[in-house]
């Protein structure tokens, strides 16, 4: 089955399944892991490497800063020959797409290089702000400055190295900000304290950067949420490294099985997780599913009934897409809130939620920061307009198999993430229905 069509008619499901399914590796683990072996003295074996739109955009950076891979796809395994911090200069602009942490990770990288270096995104990449970000290098003596004045991509970053020292960085509308700051702060001239202003956003992902820069050798400090610490006498050392599956992607399934009372086994998710959207397995219980946390693998069963419940997604707002398609089907009012940073996706999200569920019969309140919806409303078949935005699009497709009729339009847009999610997702349904 293809995704290079303009649109996907998603089949409802006849009957429950009961699969097991080989989640792939983490983006947000795979992107960080990359941008520090690259930096790292030694070589590092990648493994489990998730290959998208995000991590090739990453992949393609580093190839033009100089830095040495063996890639091999069929095996989702990366060799990255790690230059200690030395970057070079590329002759032309480096293209990240759409890519939020490769556009706010290597503003950071590049600045430990010399010279002048551009980056630049496609057109939603150009509406994304970045100026967070820039006003916290320029704390530690970067020069960089948005090219438009727009505080957002393209930027110019007059790199000479990073000074260190201490900055501030506004917490509340991205966590990468600070993520990019904490990954290139063991090569600073001396060590970096970053202030940290606001409530942090998806604070788990910045524990993700500090936890993974400590598994490469750094030191890492922290002073409650307001104060963060990288001392610059530990570099990252090359090593092994086993990419963990991404909980994100594996919210899809599960919660196609909580929906339709189907059973999932989903691997390589383990329980000591580096990821915060981990949560996602005790938000299915409280909805109603049966979660079983295994060292490395997550059952799920699905009783085919949801419950509508009131969840705070501050801390993990990936996932709010996927709560918000399952709200639809519960019994009760679902409030989500506090993911007003959703609004600077790759889409708004809080919008394009809003309009979607209305689209097929879902009473919906849209707030600033976000989503009331009245589960148990007749609901319909429409085409859903993904407004190129992944998770909009995977999270759709579990409607699909419960109400005839869904359509997605450019389901491509998941190569961002997990390119081959159609082709898995479909034979969900396609294999048992076939077989009824």
């Amino acid at each position: 089955m293809s995704v290079k069509s303009s649109s996907l008619d998603i089949p409802l499901l006849k009957r429950p399944f009961d699969k097991a399914i080989l989640i792939p590796g983490s983006k947000s683990i795979t992107n960080r892991a990359l941008l520090i072996a690259a930096l790292a003295s030694g070589n590092s074996t990648l493994r489990n490497v998730l290959f998208s739109d995000d991590t090739e955009y990453m992949i393609g950076a580093l190839l033009k800063l100089g830095i040495s891979l063996d890639i091999a796809r069929e095996q989702n395994v990366i060799i990255v020959y790690g230059k200690g911090g030395a970057l070079d200069r590329p002759s032309e602009p480096i293209f990240i797409g759409n890519s939020g942490t490769c556009a706010r990770f290597l503003t950071t990288a590049v600045a430990l290089g010399h010279g002048d270096y551009v980056i630049d995104g496609n057109e939603r990449m150009r509406q994304r702000p970045i100026q967070d970000l820039v006003d916290g290098l320029k704390g530690l003596g970067v020069d960089v400055s948005t090219i438009n004045s727009t505080g957002c991509p393209p930027l110019t970053v007059h790199a000479s190295g990073i000074r260190g020292g201490e900055t501030t960085v506004q917490g509340s509308t991205s966590s990468q900000y600070l993520s990019s700051i904490l990954l290139s702060a063991p090569y600073a001239s001396k060590d970096v304290i970053v202030h940290v202003k606001g409530k942090l956003v998806s604070r788990p992902y910045v524990v993700m950067s500090a936890r993974m820069m400590m598994q490469f050798g750094a030191r890492v400090s922290w002073k409650e949420d307001s104060e963060i610490y990288v001392f610059t006498d530990k570099k990252y050392a090359g090593r092994e490294y086993m990419i963990e599956s991404d909980y994100s992607s594996a919210s899809y399934f599960a919660g196609a099985a909580a929906l339709t009372g189907s059973h999932a086994v989903l691997t390589r998710l383990p329980a000591n997780s580096l990821q915060g959207d981990a949560v996602f397995l005790e938000i299915l219980e409280r909805m109603g599913a049966t979660v079983d946390q295994n060292e490395e693998t997550v059952d799920v069963t699905g009783t085919g009934t949801l419950e509508a419940i009131d969840v705070d997604m501050y801390d993990f707002s990936d996932l709010v897409p996927t709560v918000a398609v399952l709200a639809a089907f519960a019994r009760g009012t679902t409030r989500i809130t506090n993911v007003e940073n959703i609004r600077v996706k790759e889409s708004d999200r809080i919008a394009a939620l809003a309009t979607d569920l209305k689209k097929i019969g879902t009473a919906v309140t849209e707030h600033r920061d976000g989503l009331e919806i009245q589960g148990g409303c007749k609901l319909h078949g429409a085409s859903i307009q993904t407004y190129d935005d992944h998770r909009v699009a995977m999270s759709f497709a579990i409607a699909g198999l419960k109400v005839p009729g869904i359509k997605i339009e450019n389901p491509g847009c998941v190569a961002k993430t997990y390119p081959k999610f159609f082709d898995e997702f479909l034979g969900l349904a396609k294999k048992l229905n076939n077989s009824a």
